[in-house]
């Protein structure tokens, strides 16, 4: 019986991870694309998904924190990224698609630096999220 658990277990946990992995539907809008522009706070090079929070400040004054989703750390490297690219401070524009329970969190799909450098595609987002 021991033996029949753990081959189970071999068997099983390398599908686990992906078995926990989210669809973009679950998380994020398609229908609910958003653009702004703000500052970053804080940046997270971690997997399964890189963060990038930026603080936008409305025309009130009120700063609202943007929690950025991007692809693996990985991928973002792969794609022409550097870690010296997102500096906490510096102002960036961001596109992408609104969360659908969490209204400050979108996975985004181009941040553009203030040097006027954009990286596009780094998301995740399904191309039936992004128009024709």
């Amino acid at each position: 019986m021991r033996t029949r658990l753990l081959t189970i277990a071999v068997v099983l946990l390398p599908w686990a991870p992906a078995a926990a992995h989210h669809s973009f539907e679950v998380e994020y809008d398609p229908k609910k694309p958003i653009e702004a522009a703000g500052v970053i706070s804080k940046v997270e090079w971690t997997n399964p998904h890189m963060r990038v929070y930026v603080d936008v400040t409305d025309e009130k004054g009120v700063v609202t924190t943007w929690n950025l989703e991007l692809g693996s750390p990985n991928s973002v490297l792969r794609r022409g990224w550097k870690r010296s690219d997102l500096q906490i401070g510096e102002k960036v524009t961001f596109k992408g698609f609104g969360g659908r329970k969490i209204l400050t969190r979108a996975v985004a799909d181009a941040i553009t630096l203030s040097d006027g450098r954009a990286f596009t595609g780094a998301s995740g987002a399904p191309d039936i999220a992004r128009p024709q």
